[in-house]
């Protein structure tokens, strides 16, 4: 008989979750802010302000664009953003119309695009400039879009900025013919009245692209009562109070930075500091200047701002909770000590335990009883089991097996997936591809992965679909592409490849590099490739990376 673990809780956090203002899609939390408390403060980016009046306004213009558009519930739009004002308008104009939102990293390229284009049924994208010329190659490759908005990062920013904006993410307005301008819509259309009912836990409102256990990127449907949920018990659990002033730096596009710097500051009605992408100097003065008292970090991000030297001499003592996850740099007690000593008594913690297929937050870290090294305890209404990976049988604590979750985050299962849908969820349970093991206190310990899944700074990276972009490299046949380990982003790429015979004498590693490089995101191109003769492969032809790895 199975040992039943005996799951801690604190005696100080309600035992029940409970919704500020109830069970409703997130974007009607932004509605009743902007009715309510129109000249609240709601979002700072780089020194300009937007109240939730004006967000809400602003949210309503665009909504009425996209219905001209023909956007509806169950309209696929694609967000192909950085951090900006933009993302969080566009994010929740689509939400009002009941449509879905699809997250596509900025850092993608050409033929990356064109997989989600041919994966989902996206009938128009909202991107930032630099990207134009990339989505028009892309539309050109695949079939039209109802729409293109294009919009620049500095389109949002007042005269004088408060610090220095990112000279690399200045770039000149582009378009073609078919594109509309952000700031001109908004300028132009009137609010958009009107409201879609949405069944809140069936409905789609987001469609986050992961490998699941195997294979290239599949859309995993959330509900719009997923990201209620989750973001509802990780506020809750983590202990935000009414008086709380936020900060973003992680990716809105990536699930852990859309909870924390989307939909939290949403839900909570609480204004959050915005940025573009982290810098360790502006961090510092935002949370100076505006007190900010609760942050989402990657921990890389708290190593780089102890590296300052005068950051001794820094008020940091707003600072009150500080969620990190582990990339590169982990989250250990000395770190958390270190940062406790310059913020004056922040607590640094590991954040959560999550996945895609979950709306990520399974698990939290309670304050009084953190565990280094350890993901934390179940979230509200979260059940996690160690399961036996050949005979699925429940493990007792201490016992190492594959993590399975279950929960209201759940999601509803891949686009046009069912067999992977079917092997990935089971019952309500989610079968996560990851080993790991519970303690005695439930408290989870991540331990590895099942699938081949790569990790880079924070960044999943899958296998297939670097190998998939690598062979269309003229002078590649094969290739097969593993994680190796690095110091400072955890993992990184390195290919195995097969050259062509015609192409054996004029093609090295640094060439596929090279190439690699102008035609896949940063954090996913090879950074060491490795030209051999045959790849080792199973009868059937199945890649054999674990022989790879131990070469």
């Amino acid at each position: 008989m199975v040992e039943k673990i005996r799951p801690y809780w604190p005696d100080q956090l309600p035992a029940q979750l409970e919704y500020l203002q109830g069970e409703k899609p997130l974007v009607d939390y932004l509605e009743q802010h902007g009715n309510q408390r129109p000249k609240d403060l709601a979002y700072i980016f780089y020194g300009t302000k937007i109240t939730w009046g004006e967000l809400l306004d602003y949210v309503n213009k665009f909504s009425h664009y996209l219905h001209d558009k023909g956007v509806k519930k169950g309209s696929c739009v694609a967000l192909y953003l950085q951090n900006c004002p933009q993302y969080i308008i566009a994010h929740f104009a689509i939400q009002k119309l009941g449509g879905i939102v699809i997250p596509l990293n900025p850092m993608f390229k050409e033929n990356e695009l064109v997989y989600y284009l041919e994966e989902a049924p996206i009938e128009g994208i909202i991107a930032g400039s630099e990207g134009i010329p990339l989505i028009k190659k892309a539309i050109e490759k695949v079939r039209p879009l109802n729409f293109v908005v294009t919009t620049n990062y500095d389109d949002f920013l007042p005269d004088q900025t408060e610090w220095k904006f990112p000279d690399e993410f200045r770039f000149p307005k582009q378009s073609f013919a078919e594109t509309e301008h952000f700031v001109d819509i908004l300028y132009s259309e009137i609010p958009y009245e009107a409201k879609e009912n949405v069944d809140l836990w069936n409905d789609v409102g987001l469609m986050v692209f992961t490998s699941g256990t195997t294979g290239r990127p599949k859309g995993a449907m959330l509900t719009y009562g997923n990201a209620l949920f989750k973001t509802a018990a990780s506020a809750q659990a983590n202990g935000l109070s009414q008086d709380e002033i936020l900060m973003a730096s992680a990716p809105l596009c990536h699930i852990a930075g859309m909870v924390m710097g989307l939909n939290t500051p949403v839900y909570s009605g609480r204004p959050c500091v915005l940025f573009l992408k982290f810098d360790p100097f502006t961090t510092v003065e935002a949370i100076e200047k505006y007190k900010v008292s609760y942050w989402y970090s990657i921990a890389p991000m708290n190593w780089s701002i102890l590296q300052i030297p005068e950051i001794a001499e820094k008020d940091l003592s707003s600072l009150k909770t500080n969620l990190a996850t582990s990339f590169g740099v982990q989250v250990t007690k000395e770190l958390a000590e270190q940062w406790k000593d310059v913020t004056n008594g922040c607590v640094l913690y590991e954040a959560a335990y999550g996945l895609s297929e979950t709306h990520t937050c399974d698990t939290y870290m309670p304050k009084e009883k953190i565990k280094f090294g350890s993901c934390g305890i179940p979230v509200y209404d979260t059940e996690i089991r160690i399961i036996n990976l050949e005979t699925g049988e429940e493990q007792p604590p201490g016992n190492q097996g594959e993590i399975i979750v279950k929960n209201p985050g759940v999601f509803k299962g891949y686009l046009n997936r069912p067999d992977a849908t079917a092997d990935t969820l089971r019952d309500g349970w989610v079968h996560t591809g990851d080993i790991g093991c519970l303690d005695e206190d439930g408290y989870l310990f991540f331990q590895g992965r099942v699938k081949e899944m790569i990790k880079s700074s924070g960044y999943s990276i899958f296998p297939e679909d670097v190998e998939a972009l690598l062979n269309l490299h003229p002078a590649i046949g094969q290739s097969a592409v593993i994680g190796v380990p690095d110091p400072v982003k955890g993992e990184v790429v390195k290919a195995f490849v097969v050259l062509k015979d015609t192409e054996k004498e004029k093609v090295g590693p640094d060439d596929i590099i090279k190439w690699s490089k102008e035609n896949m995101a940063a954090y996913k191109y090879p950074r060491y490739v490795e030209i051999i003769e045959q790849l080792p492969a199973t009868p059937s032809g199945k890649v054999l990376r674990k022989l790879l790895k131990e070469n």
